[in-house]
């Protein structure tokens, strides 16, 4: 007993010489320099480590916390030097082993994670850099498309009436910058690294998702083209365009090969590609616009696209677009859902702000537009839905109907009189407004029963409960009979639910199944739902059903 104290007693003595000599050696080479304690996360070095050894081959290891926390506070106070008070006064809160290495690496060790991150933090900021010069890019490119001259022999009428149409989308969408920069920074890294992701934007309609994932793909083409990046293959699948979600297998598969299969076929093919190494492949950029309508009842063709994604040499990316934002956990299993990631972009509904500055944009340097006019058109719209399409409608039909006036007045073709009132005024948006919101389907609704109006508010909260445009009948019923429970209106039964359908269906107000009869029918819209959020206004007994 007495021996392995004397042992460790002539530890601590070896110890405490090894460190003085150090600090001897220390003021040595630097004369009537004061070296300041070392603190003792920087001295915890394991026995044997390379730094110790190149330092003073002869020091006893003096890191050692499994060995240290045997001694009790006593032996410390007894056996430790003068020189290392500092560490004596530290000894009342021992560290750990782990805490020592994470204090060492604080310090700035090098270490494989730590080179990982700061590698990972050089690749942002250069990936930053690249997106800001896009960004900048875009903005010169927008100032230099608003500023069109007028061609010649055309009317400043035509000229906005041809940049206020829906189908001009120019090349670069303002109020975007954002949302661009964010895909085109996932979608630059993923190319550049030839790896493999998927990405989820969703957004009411027209808030321009589309229209900003084509600007981003057309940005990356050029970068491509240049050199920047390695190439790649554009692949566009839109939901409307098939008649049923199965041929996406054989469109995918035709892009990528050109030859037509069936689509259990073109679904092999497809798997056996993914699945195999091949270090020539191009990445796929597949871009799933209307998603909601590619939705089945297995979910496999989901599961099977964001799926082969996760494959170690599939090098495809895929970007999906759908209305709702919460889809993949409303429609799709919990299986389906984790394989799209947590790369998810939402666009919100433009403000009367945004309205204004994409309305103006197209309108540069066309003088038919009173501003105050811009301003009204904006807020009314954004009031409503945000819709930036729906905006852009009321101000063409503006231009038609000031267009209309100046031929009757006989005035000269595009050469608007401020004196005579041709430009847009906003009394002549508060007309389009009203045309645009007047037509058959809200006159209808305004004069439709008490139980065909909450039939048609119940059908719009299913769809919106859903993600998906179509609903069952079953559905509907139950959301129109918690709607009558909940504001005291009579309850009806299923039958009488079923023939208000019926009556809507006749009208084509609604789109009915007509082969199925019975709770699982589908149902769908066939107005907008501006429509009846408009025609529902006034009256404040169903503005109070719609919002809650």
């Amino acid at each position: 007993m007495f021996k392995k104290q004397e042992k460790k007693l002539l530890g601590k003595e070896a110890a405490a010489q090894a460190g003085r000599a150090r600090v001897q050696a220390k003021r040595g080479r630097l004369p009537g320099a004061t070296v300041a304690a070392t603190p003792r996360a920087t001295r915890k070095r394991k026995a044997g480590s390379s730094d110790d050894e190149d330092a003073d081959p002869n020091a006893a290891p003096t890191s050692d916390d499994d060995e240290d926390e045997k001694y009790s506070q006593a032996d410390r106070d007894d056996f430790m030097p003068a020189k290392r008070g500092r560490r004596k006064s530290m000894a009342a809160a021992p560290r750990t082993p782990a805490r020592g290495r994470r204090a060492t690496i604080s310090k700035g060790a090098l270490t494989p994670a730590t080179t990982t991150k700061r590698r990972m933090r050089l690749q942002d900021i250069q990936l930053s850099a690249a997106v800001s010069a896009t960004i900048l890019r875009r903005a010169t490119r927008i100032g230099n498309d608003s500023q069109v001259e007028v061609p010649e022999g055309a009317s400043v009428y035509e000229v906005a009436r041809q940049r206020l149409h829906v189908s001009a989308v120019p090349e670069t969408l303002p109020c975007r910058e954002d949302e661009f920069a964010e895909i085109y920074g996932h979608l630059y890294n993923t190319i550049e690294e030839r790896n493999s992701m998927c990405m989820y934007i969703s957004g009411v309609p027209g808030t321009g998702k589309t229209a900003t994932v084509h600007e981003v793909i057309r940005t990356l083409q050029e970068n491509a083209e240049e050199g920047d990046l390695p190439d790649f293959q554009y692949i566009e699948l839109n939901g409307m365009k098939m008649t049923e979600p199965a041929q996406a297998y054989t469109q995918l598969w035709q892009a990528i090969a050109g030859e037509k299969a069936t689509p259990k076929h073109a679904a092999q093919l497809l798997e056996k590609h993914f699945s195999t190494p091949s270090p020539r492949r191009r990445t796929y950029v597949v871009l799933m616009d209307e998603l909601d309508l590619l939705v089945t009842k297995s979910q496999s063709i989901m599961y099977n696209f964001f799926d082969w994604p996760h494959r170690p040499h599939a090098k495809l990316v895929v970007v999906a677009i759908a209305n709702t934002m919460d889809l993949p956990e409303r429609m799709l299993n919990h299986k389906v859902s984790s394989r799209l990631g947590l790369t998810r972009i939402n666009f919100q509904p433009y403000s009367h702000q945004q309205l204004m500055t994409i309305v103006m944009s197209r309108l540069e340097g066309c003088k038919a537009f009173d501003a105050d006019a811009i301003e009204l058109c904006a807020r009314k719209i954004s009031a409503v839905s945000g819709d930036a399409r729906r905006a852009l409608d009321v101000c063409r039909r503006a231009v038609e109907i000031v267009e209309a006036e100046s031929a009757r007045e006989g005035g000269k073709r595009g050469r608007a009189n401020e004196d005579a009132g041709l430009l847009v005024t906003m009394m002549v948006i508060d007309r389009a407004v009203k045309e645009m919101y007047a037509s058959g389907n809200v006159a209808f609704i305004q004069n439709a029963s008490l139980q065909q109006k909450v039939f048609l508010l119940a059908l719009r909260a299913a769809i919106r409960k859903a993600g998906i445009p179509e609903v069952s009948l079953g559905d509907v019923v139950f959301v129109h009979r918690q709607l009558c429970q909940m504001h005291e209106l009579a309850i009806p039964t299923y039958d009488q639910v079923a023939k208000i359908c019926s009556q809507l269906g006749a009208t084509r107000c609604i789109l009915t199944e007509s082969s199925i009869l019975d709770v699982h029918q589908q149902v769908r819209l066939a107005i907008a739902e501006d429509d009846i959020t408009v025609a529902l206004r006034p009256d404040p007994f169903f503005q109070k059903i719609a919002t809650s």
